[in-house]
């Protein structure tokens, strides 16, 4: 007996459907060769100022990370905006001005070079020796805020928070 177009397309279709598919484990293991690799590029939250070894920063316990902004380091012998001698300290020492006009017109090149002369409040970070005196960085700060740098961190060695209270408490008993 001759069998029906439709028993015929029946018979096809589950033949078709009865064969085992195959699972391809090497794009799936592309895949997840890929995900470990972002994973582990982008878990690092840590971010890290380079510093120069002429600088010793002091320590604090800091609650927030350091942003990537303008960089001015102030060590004992000169002050250095992003890899650039600008002045010396014993000029900034001799000098009678409240301000740094060195540093003042370099920062007024940066501010237009980088956010354009109409942004307020730009951002820098000042990473200064522990040993430098306190006159040149209220020098420092002075220019920095004239020049149109409102947003001024200041750049810490981070120590653990819970160290800081044992040698408190040990002190002060």
């Amino acid at each position: 007996m001759k069998k029906s177009a439709r028993a015929m397309r029946i018979e096809r279709h589950h033949k078709r459907m009865s064969k085992t598919s195959k699972l391809s484990l090497v794009s799936l293991m592309d895949i997840f060769t890929i995900l470990v690799f972002f994973l582990i590029v982008n878990s690092s939250t840590v971010e890290v100022l380079q510093a120069d070894k002429s600088i010793k920063l002091p320590q604090s316990v800091s609650k927030t990370l350091a942003e990537d902004n303008l960089l001015l380091l102030i060590n004992d012998q000169e002050l250095i905006l992003q890899g650039k001698k600008v002045v010396d300290i014993e000029q900034v020492i001799a000098g009678n001005t409240a301000t740094i006009a060195e540093l003042a017109s370099e920062l007024e090149y940066h501010k237009q070079r980088q956010q354009g002369p109409d942004t307020e409040d730009a951002s820098i970070t000042i990473m200064g020796d522990q040993a430098v005196e306190y006159a040149i960085l209220k020098k420092v700060l002075k220019t920095c805020s004239e020049a149109g740098f409102g947003n001024i961190s200041l750049a810490v060695e981070k120590t653990a928070a819970n160290n800081e209270g044992v040698n408190n408490a040990k002190a002060n008993p």
